[in-house]
């Protein structure tokens, strides 16, 4: 390539021989993967020929030089003199090359992959990986709680973690793309989208009680780790990445290790602080205003079950012969044909479009202020209220609204902070609700309000639980559990006696029932308060 052109790698990829071009590089690239470097004309047509698909085959060694030649203008390849096989005066001044990838020709042939790989990629929900991230959290916990933890274990473990959640992430993302997809019906047909719905909402409803479940279980163990120093160990992970730092080619050789070294540490350690907060903005929600990224992707999960069912049911009210927007506009279409003349065709238009004329009475502020001092019931008749006053410009010009610059906007700011500090307020009652439920083992039904009963939050709340464990109770059995849609309380529920009724006093009443042994467990970690 000519040192004074700037590198074009991905040039081959418009070309006109584009295809010819990316077989090459292929031929380098399965050549690398063997680590072999450098490839001579003959071995690269060699291996074009023995390609099932090549676009090459039969070609003279001759026209795959110039493709060669063509990539290291590009830059894609650099050629070096081959002079191994010389054993002539003539063979020395006739040109032979050893071809091998540059690192623009490397860097190109990555950045097509991966563009490949994430255009057909579908994604998944890894239920596995939440398992497996728990796993890595619960070692981590371990490493942290040691006074002198080895920054070799950290590190790989650290590694690890980062190449789990960044799968769990790119998979789950992926995976509600290709969602929307099927139920916009852009990858299958109809029959194929109503025979998958079933085993897809099967998928999706497990994914989200495994959410659910470990979910809670990761965010207290990132909360664990963090009160337990995490920091010392992305420290140790990003000291140990800095050691093979290459020094600086100029200054002083200490100084310059030296300086690498500090640099290298810096950028690794903001890397890996990152990526701990990436994950713990994935599991923990930091306010009502901010919820964690798994709470957002079990919200979409759900949504998507029931667009999912939606779309089924609109697909077999269509095949039920039930008509639809598209057929009454075709038969609209069809009455607007068969129309007699212009004037038909203009009431149709105004009686299926509804643009009668008309003018609309409005009630000013004057009239609403007359109407609240008089305080009159509902039932009052127009001729006996206050008359509505009806400006006379309405009649002058048809239109009501009076000239000149228009109404200032109102400043909502105030309305949305107060709705900001109820949401707040809410979410708090319902956090101090859960922990007030919560129970240190099995107690009994009977002994869940304790002396004081349960406040209307708590009452509310406990409705719930019940109901879920209760809704899972299968005839004939005498325990179950269960956890909340929300994955913030799990309950487990044993009938004890049928016969004997215990009441249960509320501010809204009493609630009476059979006798249970009940375990409440608090799921959420501490600062989740949504």
């Amino acid at each position: 390539m000519d040192p004074a052109l700037s590198p074009q790698p991905f040039a081959y990829l418009s070309a006109p021989k584009a295809e010819l071009y990316g077989q090459v590089l292929g031929v380098f690239a399965q050549a690398r993967a063997r680590f072999i470097v450098h490839l001579r004309p003959e071995d690269v047509a060699g291996e074009l020929r023995h390609a099932a698909d090549a676009v090459v085959a039969g070609v003279p060694v001759d026209a795959v030089g110039g493709a060669l030649e063509q990539l290291v203008a590009w830059g894609n390849l650099r050629a070096d003199a081959d002079t191994g096989r010389v054993t002539s005066v003539e063979d020395f001044h006739r040109a032979r090359y050893l071809y091998q990838l540059t690192r623009y020709g490397q860097a190109a042939l990555r950045a097509v992959a991966l563009y490949e790989e994430a255009l057909g990629q579908r994604g998944q929900l890894q239920s596995v990986a939440l398992a497996d991230i728990a796993e890595q959290l619960g070692s981590l916990l371990a490493l942290a709680e040691q006074d002198d933890p080895d920054p070799v274990k950290a590190h790989l473990l650290l590694l690890q973690l980062a190449d789990r959640f960044g799968s769990l992430a790119d998979n789950a993302q992926a995976f509600m793309a290709s969602l929307r997809r099927t139920i916009d019906f852009q990858d299958g047909d109809e029959d194929a989208f109503i025979a998958y719905k079933d085993r897809l909402v099967e998928y999706i409803e497990r994914f989200i009680a495994d959410l659910a479940n470990r979910g809670a279980q990761i965010a207290d163990l990132i909360d664990r780790l963090e009160g337990a120093g995490v920091a010392r160990l992305l420290l140790a992970a990003a000291r140990r990445e800095a050691t093979d730092a290459v020094p600086a080619g100029d200054g002083d050789g200490g100084e310059a290790a030296e300086q690498a070294r500090a640099t290298a540490l810096t950028a690794a350690h903001t890397g890996w602080e990152n990526r701990w907060r990436g994950l713990t903005d994935w599991f923990l929600s930091r306010s009502s205003r901010r919820p964690s990224q798994a709470k957002l992707l079990r919200g979409a999960a759900v949504s998507a079950i029931t667009a999912l069912v939606n779309t089924v049911a609109a697909l077999n009210e269509r095949r039920g012969g039930r008509t639809d927007r598209s057929a009454d506009f075709r038969a609209l279409a069809r009455f607007f044909a068969e129309a007699p003349d212009d004037a038909s065709a203009h009431r149709l238009w105004r009686a299926a479009f509804a643009l009668t004329p008309a003018r609309h009475l409005t009630v000013d502020a004057v009239t609403e202020a007359v109407w609240q001092d008089a305080d009159l019931p509902p039932a009052t008749p127009w001729r006996e209220a206050p008359p509505l006053e009806i400006s006379p410009r309405l009649r002058e010009t048809g239109s009501y609204e009076r000239r000149g610059a228009p109404n200032r906007v109102a400043d909502r700011a105030s309305a949305r902070q107060a709705l900001a500090e109820q949401v707040e307020r809410e979410a708090e009652q319902t956090a101090a609700a859960r922990a007030r439920l919560a129970t240190d083992g099995p107690v009994l039904l009977s002994a869940i309000a304790g002396p004081d009963g349960l406040d209307a939050q708590e009452f509310r709340l406990f409705l719930t639980v019940l109901s879920d464990a209760l809704s899972a109770r299968m005839p004939g059995e005498s325990e179950s559990s269960a956890i909340t849609g929300d994955g913030t309380m799990e309950i487990r529920l044993k009938l004890v006696d049928a016969e004997r009724v215990v009441e249960i006093q509320t501010v809204d009443g009493v609630l009476s029932g059979p006798e249970h042994v009940v375990e409440i467990i608090d799921l959420a970690p501490t600062g989740d308060t949504a």
